[in-house]
């Protein structure tokens, strides 16, 4: 069985092994179960969380005891805007499995996803316990400390997430949008621009390179960022979103609404 593990918001799925208890079974109810497993990932994996939530319910209802399909309906919640009720199965999972950090992770995401920074904080803390070398936590453990507004302390769990991963495009992207917040706007331009040219699809990427060429002067490049940014993902015009979902550093959002008003 494996169960899903969700990074905040701009959703990277990585699938990780998880090891559950499995209840005796009849070779027909083997079948049916393994069916249902199959569905439940393909609806999930193609977006239809509506669906998805019914199929994990059902292998709930035969499998009452494997955290992580608690764990996983936790996360087809999430997608939903059900984070009160994912907590709850997040709460669930962990409840059988204490020693599984993934049902951790999901759950810091979704007390994230209410403003619940500390309660995500000591999620994550107990990840790094379990885990010490778990890239994902640390990048979201930066998430939640910038949003308590401390994006020096952010800066230093991103670093650490792409120290452990140098792969990690998710913690690239967030230390280099950091390193802007904290003032270091020349690094930060040099990491946006590794990013863009190695991911050239990347639209967070695009659109803060955006923001900070603007904000730099380099107003023709910037203009030219954007055009890539918005054909990728149209949400970045969107200020609100940009600020309360996408969660990015004060001076990122000034510099993009600076942007968008010429």
């Amino acid at each position: 069985m494996h169960t899903m593990r969700w990074l905040f918001a701009i959703a990277l799925g990585l699938w990780l092994g998880f090891t559950s208890i499995s209840l005796p079974a009849t070779a027909a109810t083997q079948t049916t179960v393994g069916d249902l497993r199959k569905q439940a990932f393909e609806l999930t994996s193609k977006g239809k969380f509506d669906l998805a939530e019914v199929v994990w319910t059902q292998l709930l209802d035969a499998l009452p005891d494997e955290p992580a399909l608690w764990s996983n309906r936790g996360n087809v919640r999430v997608s939903q805007n059900k984070i009160e009720a994912a907590i709850s199965d997040y709460d669930q999972a962990i409840a059988l499995a204490p020693l599984q950090p993934d049902s951790y992770l999901n759950r810091g995401a979704a007390y994230e996803a209410v403003g619940k920074w500390q309660a995500a904080i000591d999620d994550y803390n107990r990840v790094l316990k379990l885990s010490p070398d778990d890239p994902a936590a640390y990048n979201n453990r930066g998430n939640a400390k910038g949003g308590q507004g401390d994006w020096n302390a952010a800066l230093k769990d991103y670093e650490q997430s792409i120290t452990i991963q140098p792969s990690f495009s998710l913690g690239y992207a967030n230390y280099g949008i950091a390193l802007f917040e904290v003032g270091d706007h020349g690094k930060s331009l040099q990491v946006l621009k590794s990013l863009a040219r190695k991911y050239p699809n990347y639209a967070d990427v695009r659109a803060a390179l955006t923001a900070v060429l603007w904000e730099t002067g380099n107003r023709g490049e910037a203009e030219s960022q954007w055009a890539a940014a918005r054909g990728l993902d149209r949400r970045y015009t969107d200020l609100d979103w940009v600020q309360h979902v996408r969660r990015w550093p004060p001076s990122l959002v000034a510099g993009l609404d600076h942007f968008l008003k010429l």
